[in-house]
């Protein structure tokens, strides 16, 4: 494994994970657990692309 897709898998989860807490907070009426689920599928996307950058090294 690269040393890249480490990252890139732990992005994947945090923007799935994200994804779900976004969708449960929108369906429950639940702004708090929308945030968490936004700032989960942002620190997804982050981390993937730290994972991009080291494979291009």
């Amino acid at each position: 494994m690269s040393n890249g897709t480490g990252d890139k898998i732990k992005g994947a989860v945090n923007k799935a994970k994200g994804e779900v807490k976004d969708q449960a907070g929108n369906a429950t009426n639940n702004q708090s657990l929308q945030a968490k689920g936004k700032k989960d599928k942002v620190k997804g996307n982050v981390q993937e692309g730290v994972g991009k950058a080291k494979d291009a090294e």
